[in-house]
Order: structure tokens, then sequence, then C-alpha cells
């Protein structure tokens, strides 16, 4: 299908056409680097607080493409057939032309090719980009099966039209919306037509912040104390808390000065040998998995979905299949006889149980042995990366965030392997534990803890 692209330099014209507030700054060309960004064109300071304002019917959110849909029939016939959140308009409006000022290429980890991916082997990027590819393609092919019916979209999906829409076009859609989107107050996840310019940087190089005013505008506000000179680049943050992961994953990018990963989510599922598994699952919809962070040196994990692995029916869960009034059945469960409605009322009643700490052991246990595993991975791959990285099949610049994403999560796992190591240390001290262990006499449980 392709997609007509405008120089930057004429972005001046649609911003003052669409009533886009600039004060102060313009979006440009980088002397420095390539692609564009948001510059002073003189010196700002805090008598400057309002650096744009871009008026809230330009956003790109989810209420303004339902509103652009009461006037666009095709887009309302599209919305539709899918049921999603679908972004082409068939009516001109002020997106028409502004996607045509966005990037050719965005260079996310979706677009990477085999031997880039084969980087990411042990990594926790790996299995969050082939779960984002296989997404991606389920996408894909439900919109094809969708809109089949509808006249106008049909040139999209006919392979012999110049108009058909590839699946690495799908691609590059998702790419633009997932690397430029805000989370505005107020507005949630929107693309701000010029905001959305200004490039990323963190903590105190971060010049300013992006907001909504009383009138649900979206605006650029110089942060507290900061001064600029003409010439100078506006940046924002995508997210001071985000972890390497997920920055490459959503941006394409890890800063230099990056020193750790943050966090990391690693997958976990229930044994398959566990009667309740099924039930455990079906219950609570929550994802298999747990998050691991490094803050300040201190390790600390989080993952509702952890506790199901460590329960069972001779603790106290119980589930039962019951009638509603209507007739309709739904899966009840109990600690206890104690009814549970969701995952975090579970766990905030078996931590308040006096055999918690039996429970918690159990959780580092499973958390342990599954960062072994990913330390394992890490370690197994090392052969092929360097045998990736001396091919010349790799983009350099893909290379050395790969690299880097490797070396800060390896320090993030071991750091939480000798953590989960001293609180099963400690747990195992229990009395309850230990009452335990010695009453039920279960010895191999005493050597898996071990």
């Amino acid at each position: 299908m392709g997609r007509e692209l405008l120089p930057i330099d004429i972005l001046p014209v649609w911003s003052k056409l669409n009533n886009v507030d600039l004060n102060g700054v313009e979006v440009s060309p980088l002397k420095h680097m390539k692609g564009s960004g948001v510059i002073a064109t003189r010196e700002l300071s805090e008598e400057d607080a309002i650096l744009m304002t871009v008026p809230r019917e330009l956003l790109l959110s989810h209420e303004n493409v339902w509103m652009y849909a009461k006037a666009d029939r095709h887009l309302q016939d599209l919305l539709e057939a899918i049921k999603s959140q679908a972004t082409h308009l068939g009516t001109a409006n002020p997106w028409t032309e502004y996607v045509k000022f966005l990037p050719e290429h965005v260079p996310l980890p979706t677009f990477w090719n085999e031997e880039e991916r084969g980087l990411l082997e042990g990594t926790s990027l790996a299995a969050a980009l082939d779960a984002k590819l296989g997404s991606l393609d389920r996408e894909y092919r439900h919109i094809r099966e969708s809109i089949h019916a509808i006249k106008w979209c049909q040139p999209w999906f006919d392979e012999e039209d110049p108009e058909f829409l590839i699946f690495e076009e799908w691609k590059q859609i998702d790419a633009i919306y997932r690397s430029r989107a805000l989370d505005l107050p107020g507005t949630g996840y929107a693309m701000v037509p010029c905001i959305d310019m200004a490039n990323h940087a963190s903590g105190e190089e971060t010049s300013a912040l992006y907001e909504t005013d009383a009138d649900s505008n979206g605006i650029l506000v110089l942060r507290d104390g900061k001064q600029l000179n003409s010439g100078d680049e506006v940046t924002i943050t995508y997210g001071d808390e985000k972890g390497a992961c997920e920055m490459l994953f959503s941006y394409g990018f890890l800063e230099e000065r990056t020193t750790t990963a943050k966090v990391i989510f690693l997958d976990i599922d229930i044994p398959d040998d566990d009667p309740l598994k099924l039930a455990k699952k079906s219950a609570f919809n929550v994802p298999p998995g747990f998050s691991l962070y490094l803050y300040d040196g201190s390790i600390t994990w989080e993952g509702p979905f952890v506790w199901l692995l460590c329960i069972n029916e001779e603790d106290g869960l119980t589930f039962k299949v019951l009638q509603n009034n209507d007739g309709e059945k739904r899966l009840s469960v109990a600690w206890k006889d104690t009814e549970i409605e969701d995952i975090s009322g579970l766990e905030k009643t078996i931590r308040a149980d006096i055999s918690f700490d039996v429970f918690h052991v159990r959780a580092v246990s499973s958390l342990q042995i599954r960062i072994e595993e990913q330390l394992v991975s890490l370690e197994r791959s090392k052969e092929s990366i360097e045998s990736i990285l001396k091919s010349g099949d790799a983009d350099a610049r893909i290379c050395d965030s790969a690299i880097q994403l490797r070396d800060l999560e390896l320090t993030l796992l071991l750091h939480a392997y000798e953590e989960m190591d001293q609180q099963k240390i400690k747990l195992l001290k229990s009395t309850v534990v230990q009452e335990y262990l010695h009453s039920s006499s279960l010895q191999q449980e005493q050597k898996d803890f071990n």
C-alpha cells in the first residue's frame, strides 16, 4: 500500500492550519543525529511554562476515534466489523496529512531479522517479542476475515491491487502507535501530534513534561527550574520507571548510560501434575509469570500467579461449580470456607494465614528455580551470540542494544538468585516451616528447598 511522506520542514504549515500553538519551540531536523525533534527557538525559562498546546480534537485517542466515526461512515463500518480501535479514516481530517510527517521506518524489534532476534536468546525480550509477533499475525488475519464484506476495504487485501495491505505494513502501524502514544492524564493513551516529535531523555536530562489542561488539550510544559537556550533540544521522558526490556521493545533503543535492567518479567506455569491446574487458571485470569525489580540495589518481586503454584487442596484451597439464580454456572473459589473474589483477595488471605511461611518458602523456591533456568539460558546462548556477531548479518546498533540488554538482565538475575537464596535460608528457620516439615515427614520437599 505504501504511505506518502512529507518533509518535516513543512510541519509548521500543518500546525498553523490546525491551531497548534507553539511558544518558543519548533519541530525540525536534528543537527547532531538522524531524525527530528522539538527545538527551542529562543531562550526559555519558567515564564514560558507552556511550550506547546495541541487542541483536544487533534488527539488520536479512543474517545476521538469514535467521535470521528460519527462523521465518517467508512470508519464506522470498519469499527463495527472488527470491534477494535481502527485508525483509518475515509474522510479527510488533520491526521490524513499528519501521518505523512511520521518516520518511514520505526526500528523496533518486531522488524529485526532472524539473526538479530537470535541475539535476544535468554533475555526476557525474546519471549515478549515472539508473543507480540504472534499477536500481530492474529490481528492481521482477524482484520482480513472481519472486513472482507466491506466493499471499500476489499482492495486492502487483494494481492493484485496496489492498495494491498501487507503484514509488514500492519507491523508498521503497530510500531508507529506503540512508540509514539503518550499516557495523557484524564485521556489515556493517545498520539499527540507535534508533542510526539519530542525525543526521550531520562532523569535530570528531561526538560519538559506532557500533560492536559483544563480543556483537555494536550500541552508540553517546561519542567520547573529548567532553562533552555535557543537551539537546545526539548526532551520528554518515555517513562523513567520502565525497564530496559520495555524500552527496547517499545522504542527500539537503550540509553548508553542505562545501568540497570530495573525490571524483568519471567513466565512460569503451574506443574502438569497439579490436579487443580485447570481450575486455578480458569478462576484467576492473571499473567502466568512474575516480575523482578532491582532498585537501589534491592531485589523485590511481584506476581499473584506465583501463589497459585504454592497452595493446594490440602492447604485449604477449594473449588466448586455453583449455579446463579439465572441458571448460569460459575466457578467458586474458597480458602478454608471463605469465598475468594479475586487473586488479590487470595493473596491477602493467605498472607494472614498461620501457615504463610510455608507458602512463602514454596514461592521463593519456585522463583529461584525459574531464575536459574533463565540464567542457564543466557549462558548456553553465548556461543550462538558470538557466531551472530561475527557473521555481520546483524545491524551494529542492534547488536550493541542486544548485548547491553543481556548484560543488564544478567546482573539483575544474579542479584535475584542470591536474594531468593537468602530469603529461603531465612524462611527455612521459621518455626512454622520447621513444624510443618517435621509433622508431615515430607523429606522430599525439604530436599527440594535445599
